[in-house]
């Protein structure tokens, strides 16, 4: 298969590379489209992400694809299924998937869409819903809001039905576009006093 390979640092080669093969808790996904993250273009620098990196590295953390085949019978996704996961080596034809990673693909989400989800959602679905135990009219600061995942932050914060939400930007502009993604309040951290806003 062909992937996007780290051939020295800031320079990507496609080559052919082999398939790989899940394992037991995998699925094996053929890609679709992936998500460009500020990781990958450190692994393309040169620089390691976690224990992936340097010559020879595939970068790509996100992807949306089919399922192929399943490691093992019990899985929960079956050949054919649309689904989105965050991978490692994800810039390539074919992926495997952890399943607890993985996720159908909503409705109405193109390939391109679904292939920048899954960090942005898991993380953020994680630090609020999961660890954050968000109850219903709670307050939610969300620091550098105005990223990818700083924005799945504040939709999910509101959805979740907190009461207040709260995001921060150094970037006036980015600043200003906050409540479309469900801002109540938006925060210059630059500002010596913010913290006093944050508490007011």
């Amino acid at each position: 298969m062909k992937a996007a390979v780290v051939a020295s640092p800031g320079n990507i080669e496609i080559r052919d590379v082999p398939m790989p093969e899940p394992a037991a808790d995998e699925i094996l996904v053929k890609v679709k489209a992936a998500g460009l993250n500020r990781a990958d273009l450190l692994v393309a620098l040169g620089h390691f992400h976690g224990g992936r990196g340097g010559p020879g590295a595939v970068p790509g953390i996100e992807a949306a694809g089919e399922v192929v085949r399943s490691g093992s019978a019990m899985s929960p996704f079956k050949q054919g299924d649309k689904v989105l996961c965050s991978v490692a080596s994800a810039f390539a034809e074919y992926v495997v998937a952890n399943v607890s990673r993985s996720a159908v693909m909503p409705k109405g989400v193109d390939w391109v869409q679904a292939g920048t989800l899954p960090v942005a959602l898991q993380t953020m679905h994680n630090a609020i819903v999961t660890a954050g135990a968000l109850h219903r009219g709670e307050s939610v600061l969300i620091q550098g809001a105005s990223s990818g995942v700083g924005l799945m932050g504040l939709q999910i914060a509101k959805y979740m039905g907190a009461g207040f939400v709260i995001g921060t930007s150094t970037n006036a502009e980015r600043r200003a576009k906050l409540a479309d993604y469900g801002a109540d309040l938006a925060i210059d951290t630059t500002d010596s006093k913010w913290a006093d806003k944050v508490k007011e």
